[in-house]
């Protein structure tokens, strides 16, 4: 018997000790999974910047450095315990100034249930190869995930660069869970820049600083850092204007000291024609100061000429009243002494300083300062449910398509009770077409969603391109766990002048949290404390459905007959919520 046993383990055990990988490339499908760039359909079966038409309209160097696939991104699901990346690139692994890992490497983050991102390290797990043209390989093991769930994590698999990548692959156990992430329709920031802005001398490629701001805001960016030859030219200000972007950098006065007596023409002309097309948000940018020319005054001067004539460039546009012009001074920036490798380009430490910059001014210029406790962030605590960013996809399309009269901002108590987009779980469907008859009406009600869900959703589109008639958010139930009542008063509050910033002429409707078995006590605490805090006006109101919740015998607890859980209301319970919202939207 034992030399079954034997003869059984010699024979199988290999296949044990060896996952059947499945293998998922980004560019197949009608649609290419790559994230980070505008034209993503027209550039097609590649990983480069510029679609191919651009060839013939931008100086070559120009179009070969945009074939480097710095800023694009790969965005995926999985609970896989390793992931395999597989790939080719067109040429050297390295440069003078720049590791491997920089240059040709990936990068991988892992973002868990609740938002929270982290890197993932791929320490020795990596080949390169011996010659150009040989597939790199980077294994990263032992993926564990601090999540809720058992569906793994979001992950951004970050591309070189400073090299063309030709193919590649990601691979996972047959046996785990898979699956590329929506395509962001969010309007990107667009950025026109030098080797800084493509990332030269980042130690590998998610720290370059426009990796890191598309980190730090959760934001598109589209990367169009050229080494070298960010000149100012008409082609790319003509490129640039076709992206529908909801902030334009130009960041180029570090290539355009040679030629620094065009700079006035080629900003005023360049921002004429983002100008003819929009009117995007334009950020000018500052030469951010080469650190030796504290000891090298010729060098010194080189940053100083520059930096003059693009503020008197910009002076002029202010003064022809060119609207939604902005400034980044070398000052702003700050980069420190300590912070570049070469003179020229910035260490991990420099593009962290620039990337800070960067947020701080772009905050200011979007009109998203940072609520100082609920800092936005995404979530997805339940997969096996919804998929929480395809939700935010699919409200942002629907309100800019259909104009819908109501937008109804909650977590699962709005989520489930029904309309569209629409979800399996509709509890209180009859109540909802009662309530809203033939009215066009938004369900923005996203399952386990706290207040810094929504921060970020609103901060990522949701209430653009619409025009409602009425807003109705309750939001809070979810942070009771995490947050003190003055602090949740507080971001419903915060969160009511976000909406008002963007809808100033919607009539908003704050709904007092609903009552929850065994809380009851303490969300009529929270509720006073909203009714007496709360600035009321024509345009803002507060909707208490309490008393049409609670039993009738003056105890103050939930009449559980109409909920499912002790949270979630049932048909009965949201036909008498509907009572309450009725006179609201006549």
């Amino acid at each position: 018997m034992k030399n079954y046993i034997y003869f059984f383990l010699f024979l199988f055990l290999p296949l044990f000790a060896t996952a059947q990988i499945k293998w998922y490339n980004p560019l197949e499908g009608d649609i290419p999974n790559v994230q980070g760039r505008a034209w993503n359909s027209e550039i097609g079966k590649s990983f480069h910047r510029l679609p191919i038409r651009a060839k013939a309209n931008v100086r070559g160097v120009v179009w070969n450095l945009s074939t480097n696939s710095s800023g694009l991104h790969i965005d995926f699901y999985s609970n896989a315990p390793e992931i395999i990346i597989k790939y080719t690139v067109s040429a050297s692994i390295s440069q003078w100034n720049m590791p491997a890992i920089a240059c040709s490497g990936v990068d991988m983050y892992a973002t868990d249930s609740h938002g929270v991102t982290d890197w993932c390290a791929c320490p020795s797990n990596f080949n390169f190869g011996k010659n150009r043209g040989d597939t790199i390989v980077f294994h990263y093991k032992g993926l564990d995930y601090h999540n809720n769930h058992k569906e793994g994590s979001q992950y951004q698999l970050f591309l070189p660069l400073l090299n063309e990548v030709t193919s590649l692959s990601i691979g996972v156990p047959d046996s785990s869970l898979f699956k590329f992430a929506p395509l962001s329709s969010e309007k990107p920031i667009v950025v026109y820049g030098t080797s800084i802005a493509q990332g030269i001398a980042a130690s590998r490629p998610a720290m370059s600083w426009s990796n890191q701001v598309a980190r730090k805001l959760d934001s598109p960016i589209v990367n169009l850092g050229f080494s070298g030859n960010a000149l100012m030219e008409p082609a790319i200000f003509d490129l640039m204007s076709e992206v529908k972007s909801q902030l334009y950098i130009i960041d180029c006065m570090p290539n355009m000291y040679p030629s620094h007596d065009s700079i006035y023409a080629r900003t005023i002309n360049g921002v004429a024609k983002l100008r003819a097309k929009s009117n995007t948000p334009i950020l000018l940018v500052e030469n951010d100061g080469y650190m030796y020319g504290t000891t090298n005054r010729a060098i010194e001067n080189e940053c100083t000429v520059t930096n003059v004539e693009l503020r008197r460039a910009y002076d002029k546009l202010i003064a022809d009243s060119v609207k939604g012009l902005y400034y980044l001074s070398k000052e702003e920036i700050g980069i420190t002494p300590d912070a570049q490798v070469d003179g020229w380009h910035p260490s991990d430490l420099g593009m962290t300083e620039y990337a800070n910059a960067y947020v701080n001014k772009i905050n200011d210029i979007l009109g998203r300062n940072v609520l100082p406790i609920f800092e936005p962030c995404s979530q997805r605590r339940e997969p096996h449910n919804y998929e929480w960013r395809e939700r935010h996809e699919a409200v942002v399309k629907r309100n800019a398509t259909e104009n819908p009269e109501v937008l109804m901002i909650g977590n699962s108590i709005t989520h489930f009770w029904g309309g569209y987009p629409e979800h399996r779980t509709q509890n209180g469907k009859k109540s909802w077409k009662k309530l809203f008859g033939k009215k066009s009406v938004t369900n923005m009600g996203f399952g386990w969603d706290r207040i810094e869900n929504v921060v970020w959703r609103i901060y990522h589109g949701e209430l653009d391109n619409c025009s409602p008639k009425h807003i109705f958010m309750m939001i809070g139930t979810n942070n009771l766990e995490k947050n003190s009542n003055e602090e949740i008063v507080s971001g419903i509050i915060e969160l009511s002048k976000l909406i008002r910033s963007h809808q100033p002429e919607t009539k908003l409707h704050i709904v007092k949290i609903f009552p929850r078995k065994d809380q009851e006590e303490r969300i009529a605490s929270l509720n006073t404390l909203l009714e007496e805090t709360l600035i009321k006006d024509e345009l803002t109101d507060i909707v208490d459905c309490t008393s049409a919740l609670l039993k009738n015998d003056g105890s103050g607890k939930i009449d559980e007959s109409l909920f499912s859980d002790g949270l979630h209301p049932n048909e009965k319970g949201y036909d008498r919520i509907s009572t309450i919202f009725s006179p609201y939207v006549k």
